[in-house]
């Protein structure tokens, strides 16, 4: 009895440090409120500790517990690996290792598995997140956005031909070899690779050998075997753009979160500016804000001192700067020795309480020469209610007296307000939410 009582007690004390752990990964480089700002997201998605051994998730989102038929406590500290299966191909979960052992991002289609054993096909979108502080990747996030409707594709070798038949829970491919064997008599099962640190694990049946080719000998050796190459679903360009989206979201949130604990995370090895670059708004959103014929810029307050993420062409034409010259700036670069500093602390202060600002001030233009700016910043919220971006919206002024300061019945600010609408309704929407009104 008393034999059975320190086991127990030794499987509860493991428990309660392993808990402790996945607890830690998440809270250390953020803040406490970390789970209370992730839940409000709906994504499908997980975070995952490459440092704990077998690369755990340390943080399962409602979306995600939803899609998988999971619960949080059965996720947690699990490899993600659960959701692979008999039909998941193995060449995709290679390409999934490749990049978390590179530290870099991907993009994949890949089948999985819920709870219930039924199958559903997601694009997979795998992000690093780097500790500025460490100089090391901490974290990664996992988006998956199901595939409820999309092209089906068989990839076949030299020495196959397929045909596709595709059923909603199972697509699979059916079909004869040229030697008259059937590939749905393939046992695909039986040399899993499965998703994991490659930094920690070394993969379990398949050398892998990226100079020597070892990969792709491998896939040669299965194929000798009867293992047949799988049947792949294709991602739209839509699916893309919102997954796109979905990481951008989240990783502003982490990089927002991370500056409360003073351990800024950023999504590659780099400053903010260059975050800014990489981690550009979806090309969806970029041609809706491409229509609206005003200068202004899109800035966004999550990353580390809100850079410019967006800027119209009347504005790189306002000012004389190129794209590249702008785009991870904060705005203040176009202020210079005579900028009225009582305008510059108004915009500040009304950022701080979220809130609109109109003012007048001193801009310079690229070349040096100066103009007055009528400038209109104002919050652009999603349809849960936080601030997503701030948009700024110029107007040069410098010839234009008080009587002429209108434009065919409209105001300079009715105008300027018109643009912000309009930015507002294609930030909204496009994030895959109705605008509210």
């Amino acid at each position: 009895m008393g034999c059975e009582l320190l086991v127990k007690d030794s499987r509860m004390s493991t428990e309660s440090s392993s808990s402790q752990l996945l607890e830690e990964s998440l809270k250390m480089p953020y803040s406490n409120s970390i789970r209370e700002a992730l839940d409000q997201y709906e994504y499908n998605f997980v975070i995952t500790d490459p440092y704990i051994l077998d690369h755990p998730i340390v943080y399962a989102s409602e979306g995600f517990l939803k899609m998988t038929g999971y619960s949080r406590g059965e996720v947690l500290g699990r490899n993600s690996r659960f959701l692979q299966g008999p039909e998941t191909d193995r060449r995709t979960v290679l390409e999934i290792r490749e990049a978390i052992r590179q530290e870099k991002s991907c993009q994949v289609s890949i089948l999985n598995y819920r709870k219930d054993g039924t199958t559903f096909w997601n694009f997979f979108h795998l992000a690093p997140v780097f500790s500025k502080e460490e100089g090391r990747v901490i974290h990664f996030l996992g988006l998956q956005t199901p595939l409820s409707q999309c092209s089906h594709v068989c990839r076949s070798s030299a020495t196959n031909m397929f045909s596709c038949s595709s059923d909603r829970n199972h697509p699979t491919c059916v079909g004869k070899d040229l030697f008259g064997q059937h590939a749905s008599s393939a046992n695909s099962s039986n040399n899993l690779i499965y998703f994991g640190s490659c930094r920690r694990e070394f993969f379990r049946d398949c050398p892998v050998d990226m100079g020597h080719g070892g990969i792709y000998n491998s896939f040669a050796e299965d194929r000798n075997k009867g293992i047949e190459e799988k049947h792949t679903c294709e991602a739209k360009e839509s699916d893309k753009q919102k997954a796109l989206a979905g990481v951008t979201n989240i990783l502003s949130e982490l990089t927002h979160l991370s500056m409360l604990t003073r351990k800024t995370v950023l999504n590659r090895r780099s400053e903010s500016a260059d975050l800014a670059r990489l981690t550009p708004i979806s090309s969806s959103l970029s041609i809706a804000l491409s229509r609206i014929q005003q200068s202004f810029v899109l800035a966004d307050p999550h990353l580390q001192d809100m850079p410019i993420v967006y800027a119209s062409n009347l504005f790189l034409q306002l000012t004389g700067y190129s794209r590249d010259e702008v785009l991870g700036k904060n705005c203040r670069f176009l202020q210079g020795q005579d900028t009225n500093q009582a305008g510059v602390t108004k915009i500040r202060q009304s950022i701080e309480v979220e809130q609109s600002c109109t003012v007048c001030i001193l801009n310079y233009r690229k070349d040096g020469s100066p103009f007055w700016n009528h400038l209109h910043t104002a919050p652009v919220r999603n349809a849960s209610g936080k601030v997503a971006f701030y948009v700024g919206v110029q107007l040069d002024v410098t010839d234009i007296g008080e009587e002429k300061q209108t434009d065919n019945g409209m105001t300079l600010n009715m105008k300027q307000l018109g643009a912000v609408g309009a930015v507002r309704v294609a930030v909204r929407s496009l994030l895959g939410v109705e605008p509210t009104r």
